[in-house]
């Protein structure tokens, strides 16, 4: 049956959503926001259904779970694990920290759980840091798909279900399964990455490559004048990030700090450029920072969810908006130079970024969504082991309630959060701070687009044709969904992955007349399959740069990992979910 117009119009907006998805220039939240506004707007979708996506129990659940990360994310305990964890041969060292980072990933946030672990990991064994920061990353992806809380998706597809009116899934309801799962794909790292995956030192840049210092004598005509009058906050190649005066740092740089004799001016781009220095009377040079306190100096990475990505560096002003400037930016390249000199015209995710932060710097909104620390953690961690204790008691307990049906988790969770607030573990603002807007855009507008196409009849045609294509045979459909929603995760994001093909999913268990669980399985596990490329999930993207990877390690390692998850995967789908 031909499509008609509004179809077509449909149609035509999902292969430009898919389009911007694979191009990456724009935040995904944006995307799928743009979207859902053009589907409102044209009347594809009614007020009240649009309201009723937005207050869907799954995205409540997100919300309320990324705010106790915020408590969570202060425990001290994987960091106190790090060294033991790495002692003893590689295969014990990688066994360890595989079942670890993958239980820990089950019922934390797997994001939180990989950053908390890089530094330790670096610092602890430098040598054989790339042989574990990408199987960490793995480990979290497979960890992530044991429980409904384990990741986004999960919840995501969970909000589905419940707008679709179906039975509402348990908290373990993908754990036996996936279990076995992480079992054997566990066991396929333990076996191939000590071949595929080769020891080297991760060189770390050091400080005179980017950084170059001057003194001011006493006799210096600035003295007195502010860097702005001076004309020192920024030269042709050269920036002033920082001001050391009687051993304090000032940073960043104000346009309105004087200069005063004695002060070391410190500054970071093309460190060949003394001549840009030597305009200056009374300015005198003194070398590569080599003396200079470097506690405020910080390593980070942009998110693969920072609005900052695919924006001009000019737009962006650090110092005002972060109380920090950028000393240097290291691209997502497959070469990994560091950009000294002219910073790049567009932040990307998975910049590496080297950060001359001041006090204020982890106080800013937004922060901890942009920015993944790398050289150290930004969070301050409980002091006192009780506030650990009694936040993961109590977060572990309320799993246990609602998984139980003695409340529900939402109600859970909420209560969790109002008693971290009455016990000091956490402040209203810090709360405040971390709202996940780009991923509450992101999940609501999934729900409003998976809605458009099952009212349009869009995701009918679609199953349609997936079934005419395989002859109705339910075991070739249910692996042909597995497979498209792990390549449409490789090449975007499993939580765009899942909102494109759960609508097909349904459709095509609906047409065959069979339950619809092995095909929504399907996708679960399909957008949990990211195992190829940097980018199909942010736990990759995160060890990318502190692991010195390139885009071939991650097909070579990850390859065999794909084809024992998706083939196991395809085998265990209607053992454990019957048609």
């Amino acid at each position: 049956m031909p499509m008609d117009l509004s179809q077509l119009f449909i149609l035509a907006t999902l292969f430009f959503l898919v389009g911007m998805l694979i191009w990456g220039r724009y935040p995904v939240g944006v995307i799928f926001s743009s979207v859902a506004f053009v589907y409102f707007v044209a009347g594809f979708i009614p007020l009240e259904s649009l309201t009723r996506q937005i207050v869907n129990p799954g995205l409540i659940t997100v919300v309320l779970l990324m705010l106790m990360a915020t408590v969570l994310n202060k425990v001290r305990l994987l960091e106190v694990w790090a060294n033991r964890l790495v002692r003893g041969g590689y295969r014990s060292a990688l066994a360890k920290l595989l079942t670890v980072v993958g239980l820990q990933s089950a019922f934390l946030n797997n994001t939180a759980v990989v950053a908390s672990l890089i530094g330790p990991l670096r610092s602890a064994s430098k040598k054989d840091a790339p042989k574990l920061l990408l199987p960490m990353s793995y480990a979290a992806t497979l960890g992530g798909m044991l429980t409904l809380i384990g990741t986004s998706t999960n919840l995501l597809l969970s909000g589905f279900i419940s707008e679709a009116g179906l039975p509402e899934w348990n908290i373990f309801t993908p754990l036996p399964m996936g279990i076995l799962l992480f079992c054997i794909c566990l066991g396929v790292m333990l076996l191939l990455f000590p071949y595929l995956l080769k020891p080297s030192e991760v060189e770390e840049t050091p400080r005179e490559d980017y950084l170059i210092d001057a003194r001011v004598s006493e006799d210096c005509p600035l003295i007195g004048k502010t860097v702005s009058q001076a004309g020192l906050i920024r030269l042709d190649e050269l920036r002033l990030v920082e001001i050391v005066r009687h051993g304090q740092v000032i940073a960043p740089v104000r346009a309105y700090q004087t200069v005063r004799p004695g002060d070391i001016l410190v500054f970071a781009g093309d460190v060949s450029r003394l001549d840009l220095l030597s305009q200056f009377p009374g300015l005198v040079t003194r070398g590569h920072g080599q003396d200079i306190p470097t506690d405020n100096l910080l390593e980070v990475m942009v998110s693969g969810e920072s609005a900052l990505a695919g924006h001009r560096l000019g737009r962006v002003d650090f110092r005002l908006r972060y109380d920090a400037s950028i000393v240097a930016v290291r691209p997502v390249t497959p070469h990994f130079d560091l950009m000294k000199g002219q910073l790049p015209m567009r932040l990307q995710a998975g910049d590496t970024l080297v950060l001359a932060t001041g006090p204020d710097f982890t106080a800013r909104n937004g922060v901890e969504r942009n920015f993944i620390p790398i050289s150290r953690p930004m969070v301050t961690k409980f002091v006192r082991p009780w506030k650990s204790h009694f936040a993961l008691s109590t977060f572990l307990l309320t799993i246990l309630g609602a998984s139980l049906g003695m409340f529900s988790l939402i109600k859970g969770l909420a209560c969790v959060l109002v008693l971290s607030l009455a016990v000091n573990l956490v402040r209203a603002q810090e709360l405040r701070r971390n709202v996940p807007w780009q991923l509450i855009f992101t999940i609501a507008s999934a729900l409003v687009i998976s809605y458009v196409l099952n009212d349009s009849g869009l995701a009918a045609i679609f199953a349609n044709g997936v079934l005419a294509t395989l002859d109705s045979d339910p075991r070739l459909s249910m692996i042909a969904i597995l497979l498209l929603t792990a390549l449409m995760t490789e090449m975007m994001t499993n939580n765009a992955a899942a909102a494109l093909m759960f609508p097909v999913a349904l459709s095509t268990a609906t047409a065959l007349g069979l339950d619809y669980m092995p095909f929504v399985m399907a996708v679960l596990y399909g957008a949990s399959a990211s195992f190829l490329t940097p980018h199909g999930y942010q736990t990759n993207l995160m060890v990318m740069s502190p692991g010195g990877y390139r885009p071939r390690d991650y097909l070579r390692a990850g390859l065999p990992i794909s084809v024992a998850y998706l083939g196991s995967a395809a085998f265990l789908l209607p053992v454990f979910f019957p048609y």
